[in-house]
């Protein structure tokens, strides 16, 4: 399988930019920016009130190819009955981290984006105008940490998700199954029950997308260990993360899952033609009957067919210290470019802040609102007593480290390490052990290389 690796922006970072800087918002009452008008922080806005004759024509761009033309354009609409000198246009992108990657580093790609994975922190500042202080804008949304770097927030989420598995409920019954499970090996014997009871694929890889199979490296953190400080500062020091444990949780009982499904050939056919699209209807005709996810899909499933009282959502099946733990945590996140004009900068801040405060969007997407204190989506009903945790943020001076290790590793970062394990127990080329015991090389290599002291 080609190796995908992640593209770096690097070279971007010696670009030189001009950026208007964050400010008091003395001058809204002009009712239009100019090209000295500080950019206000998003908190200092009041939509609705604040600079009703701006003008503006914003571009967002958007992964949401479905729903661009009709959702997004609802939203759009509806924003400019408030706002109606401000155009507000949706670009679809299909390969949306790859193609908008290579488009931030010459400056010209719209107005407002989502953050690609690929952009590491320190980078931020070099694309995107910091959206406020995080001490400030901490009290008002949710998930802000993950997108902020040296005290500034440079991306708010399109909502939040919990790290689980989307399934077709029916199914499951089918397959005579009264409990979900509460473990890596309950978990594969459901799916071995499901392949023998039902005509369904007991657990689609969605391997040939690519970016589904980062989710697997999402559940390393609270999902495995129910720790809240794993993930951005404990991994980082931890000797020898990936090896297994007598508990079997842990990094190693999280990719223990994927290998063991397709050894024991649990998974689709031919998972390099495995296709996204549809196996959204799929897994809502019953077609198949699981798929590793954040819970932002289940909506999306639902929507997808005629069956979405079949689309159901559990925990990932790991137990520690007999609790269970879902990690939660934000989707893609809103960023304005740094290259914009104040008037487009302030229009962009405008329509992100009505979008995350008035929108329907949360509710449409079936997503954890960003504004705090708003009530968790129904897709997350069968998640009683597990409990919802977020990562604490790195520590001081090591905000880039996680980063900085899982690249230079080449582990944890993007879809591709999570594909070796899938080939590997697909062609039967290497034990989960060998690959893992590989990792750990990897990650001690990489912590030496950033002289990271290493605990037992």
């Amino acid at each position: 399988m080609k190796n995908k690796k992640l593209l770096s922006l690097g070279l971007a970072a010696s670009m030189v930019f001009t950026m208007t800087g964050c400010g008091s918002d003395d001058n809204k009452d002009a009712g239009s920016a100019s090209k000295n008008t500080e950019v206000p922080s998003i908190d200092q806005i009041k939509v609705g009130e604040d600079y009703k004759d701006i003008k503006a024509d914003i571009t967002i761009l958007t992964n949401r190819t479905d729903i661009v033309d009709t959702t997004y354009k609802d939203y759009a609409e509806q924003f400019m009955k408030i706002y109606p000198d401000i155009k507000v246009t949706y670009e679809g992108i299909t390969d949306y981290a790859e193609s908008v990657t290579l488009r931030l580093t010459n400056g010209d790609w719209g107005d407002i984006c989502f953050i690609p994975d690929t952009v590491e922190k320190s980078e931020f500042g070099n694309y995107f105008v910091p959206l406020g202080d995080h001490s400030v804008l901490n009290n008002t949304y949710n998930f802000v940490t993950e997108k902020t770097y040296d005290g500034k927030v440079y991306g708010i989420p399109n909502g939040g998700t919990a790290g689980g598995v989307a399934y077709n409920k029916k199914i499951w019954k089918d397959a005579g199954i009264t409990e979900l499970p509460t473990t890596p090996d309950e978990f594969i014997k459901d799916l071995q029950l499901i392949d023998e009871k039902t005509d369904a694929i007991p657990l689609y890889t969605n391997f040939a997308a690519g970016w589904t199979m980062g989710a697997w490296n999402d559940y390393v953190g609270i999902a495995s260990n129910g720790d809240p400080d794993y993930k951005n500062n404990k991994l980082l020091h931890q000797k020898n993360p990936f090896t297994k444990n007598e508990e079997n949780s842990g990094p190693y009982a999280v990719f223990y899952t994927l290998y063991e499904a397709v050894k024991q050939k649990l998974v689709e056919e031919d998972p390099a033609s495995s296709d996204w699209e549809s196996s959204k209807k799929k897994i809502n005709d019953g077609e198949i009957a699981t798929m590793v996810l954040g819970s932002w899909c289940v909506e999306q499933f639902k929507g997808a067919g005629d069956h979405p009282d079949d689309v159901g959502y559990m925990p990932f099946p790991i137990t520690v210290g007999g609790k269970r733990s879902a990690s939660s945590g934000g989707q893609y996140a809103y960023a304005i470019n740094k290259n914009s004009s104040a008037d487009n900068q302030i229009a962009s801040m405008i329509y992100v802040k009505w979008l995350i405060e008035e929108s329907s969007i949360f509710e449409d997407e079936g997503t954890i609102p960003a504004l705090k204190g708003k009530d968790l989506p129904a897709s997350l009903s069968e998640f009683e007593g597990v409990e919802l945790l977020s990562d604490n943020a790195p520590l001081e001076g090591e905000e880039s480290l996680y980063d900085d290790i899982r690249n230079t590793a080449e582990v944890l970062s993007g879809d591709y390490p999570v594909g070796q394990v899938l080939e590997a127990a697909l062609y039967n080329s290497s034990s989960l052990e060998d690959l893992m015991d590989d990792w750990n090389k990897k990650w001690t290599s990489a912590q030496e290389s950033y002289s990271v002291e290493v605990t037992e």
